[in-house]
């Protein structure tokens, strides 16, 4: 299974370094940062720049989603790697099997992440 596990989460690193690679650029500091690429304005008209400037700031939000969420994958990762994957970060109790089907890069068991949701 953690063989499998691992395949998946590579994948899902791939994937996501993909889709950022669409429209940001890796920041080499901090580690793991990536910058929206700002449109280049060609001095066209006012409504194309503010259509521009608004897709920006939602590549922004976008960028964000997809940067936590390959954060994540590659401690999952590093755990697999630290033979620590599967065990809970806050009460070091095994996660479910199902969860980790689910979520391959949980950091917390089902009891512990509805905590921290609280």
């Amino acid at each position: 299974m953690l063989e499998n596990t691992k395949k998946k989460l590579e994948e899902q690193k791939e994937e996501l370094r993909s889709m950022l690679e669409r429209f940001a650029e890796e920041d080499k500091r901090p580690e793991g940062d990536w910058d929206t690429k700002f449109p280049k304005f060609d001095g066209g008209a006012l409504e194309e720049a503010a259509d521009e400037v608004e897709e920006f700031d939602s590549l922004r939000s976008i960028e964000h989603s997809l940067e936590l969420k390959l954060k994540k994958t590659n401690e999952a990762l590093d755990r697999i790697k630290k033979s620590t994957y599967g065990r809970c970060l806050r009460c070091e109790k095994d996660i479910s099997e199902e969860r980790l089907e689910v979520v391959p890069e949980a950091e917390y068991c089902q009891d512990c992440n509805n905590k921290t949701k609280s």
